[in-house]
């Protein structure tokens, strides 16, 4: 970015205003997201498995059954979130409605397309 910057500034002609004008803009956009990333790590704490009386908390795989399809999600906090890959934010509609429940229990999601009824199989 300061490469960048020190180019457009040597060139100064008119016509280059707009390029440095460009890469100041980026470079406010990056060092903000620097910024993010700094809070977001600095706020961050591991978590360890624990035995927790078999109840889903942060950091939980769990198996549930929905109309006879099995699905497996690792809850997680929103910052991690990938859904495609089974990690689900603690603050998504499925994970707030996981959270602190157990083996056998049935819970009600509701999602866009209606309230979606799960049973949770498994809990690791």
């Amino acid at each position: 970015m300061a490469e960048r910057i020190h180019n457009a500034q040597e060139l100064g002609t008119s016509q280059n205003d707009a390029e440095y004008d460009d890469a100041k803009q980026e470079q406010g956009m990056v060092e903000g997201r620097i910024l993010e990333i700094e809070d977001i790590l600095r706020r961050a704490s591991i978590i360890t498995s624990k035995a927790n009386g078999g109840r889903i908390s942060l950091g939980s795989i769990v198996v549930v059954s929905q109309n006879g399809n099995e699905q497996s999600f690792q809850i997680v906090g929103a910052p991690e979130a990938d859904p495609a890959n089974g990690k689900i934010s603690n603050e998504s509609p499925v994970g707030r409605a996981l959270l602190g429940k157990t083996i056998g229990d049935t819970v009600d999601v509701n999602a866009p397309r209606g309230v979606v009824k799960m049973e949770i199989v498994k809990v690791d």
